[in-house]
């Protein structure tokens, strides 16, 4: 059995990696280890949603928490019986764009930080934000950055390589040229490019959709 840590990740992190184990054909199940309360349950409802087994152990500050595909193989903490296991259903497949695909939002991120309250709460939700786009379908067709923003393209980021996975994928990462010039941020850039607010203007009125964060 594989085991992920897990630890310091903000959700969904650990239930987007523990599916992609439990997705290979030869793996028995996933052991992850997550230090929170929020990620035992999400993955305990990942579980029980897919008929796995669950169970979970506290040791100090951090919880190891068990996942396998045979419910008796394992204890399940629940009065409840898991759900029969749904059948797979076939891979969506796409048209091509220019063939009437659908595209995915442009993202528009004015701040390294996510909410208002906690700078580090809202750094570690920006960073599960980011994340959570490159598990989109069809991914973001475009992610800008303002103001603040600009920090999470520079190089040190812990959001840069999910935004290089985006970019490889074929979603444009931009940075406010303004906006890192003003931070002195335009030598650190580690992805995407920089552009100007003409640029950003013109993508922003051709989306579909606008997500603004």
């Amino acid at each position: 059995m594989k085991t992920l840590d897990m630890l310091g990740q903000p959700c969904p992190i650990p239930v987007v990696k523990a599916q992609e184990i439990l997705a290979e054909q030869d793996a028995a199940g996933v052991m992850v280890l997550v230090d929170n309360t929020a990620a035992v349950q999400n993955l305990e409802k990942m579980a029980k949603g897919t008929g796995c087994g669950f169970s979970y152990v506290e040791e100090g500050h951090a919880y190891r928490v068990r996942i396998v595909k045979n419910p008796e193989a394992g204890r399940i903490f629940t009065t409840e019986s898991p759900p029969e296991p749904q059948p797979d259903s076939p891979p969506e497949t796409l048209p091509a764009i220019g063939d009437g695909a659908k595209k995915g939002p442009v993202v528009l991120i004015t701040s390294d930080t996510m909410g208002r309250g906690s700078d580090e709460l809202g750094r570690m939700l920006i960073k599960g934000f980011i994340f959570s786009l490159t598990q989109l379908n069809p991914l973001p067709e475009a992610v800008m950055f303002l103001n603040g923003g600009a920090r999470l393209t520079t190089a040190g980021a812990n959001t840069v390589p999910d935004l290089k996975a985006l970019e490889e994928k074929g979603t444009g990462i931009y940075t406010c040229g303004t906006c890192a010039n003003y931070y002195t941020l335009t030598e650190s850039l580690a992805v995407g490019s920089i552009v100007d607010m003409m640029h950003i203007v013109n993508r922003l009125a051709k989306a579909s959709v606008v997500l603004t964060i």
